[in-house]
């Protein structure tokens, strides 16, 4: 079995324990392993987080879209910003801590808490897209869990 849904949600700071609180719900209804239910969570919320602070103010939404199909989750953080600079710039993981004036490491927390994690722009409008995928684990009895 296989499930999907797609949030727009309010680019407020209130929004990001909302979209983390839905993703925690949706894991435990769907019977997957809290350890790996929060390492989504804490990933969602960075991704989250990164739309509220950088999308500009061409739009005051962002999405958020998850799937479960098999074994896999993966979840789409899409805004309208300006994007991630153009070279395919992806977070460093580990070296030294940037500056706080440079921003935080949540893009690196991304990478390090999922298994493949895609950093990009959406093609002609613009703005960033953020896709992470987890190879889940199951608790005994899980509805969703594939044989």
């Amino acid at each position: 079995m296989s499930i999907w849904w797609s949030l727009q949600l309010r680019r407020e700071a209130a929004s990001v324990p909302l979209a983390r609180r839905l993703l925690l719900g949706a894991m435990e209804a769907a019977g997957v392993d809290a350890e790996i239910s929060h390492e989504l969570s804490v990933a969602l919320s960075e991704a989250c987080s990164n739309a509220v602070r950088h999308a500009g103010e061409r739009s005051g939404v962002y999405r958020v879209t998850a799937s479960i199909s098999g074994d896999v989750c993966r979840i789409e953080v899409t805004d309208s910003g300006p994007g991630f600079p153009a070279g395919g710039w992806l977070p460093p993981v580990s070296g030294p801590a940037r500056e706080p004036a440079l921003g935080g490491r949540g893009l690196g927390l991304i990478e390090a808490l999922s298994d493949r994690v895609r950093f990009g722009n959406q093609p002609g409008s613009g703005g960033a897209v953020i896709t992470f995928d987890k190879v889940l684990k199951w608790r005994e009895g899980a509805l969703l869990r594939v044989s």
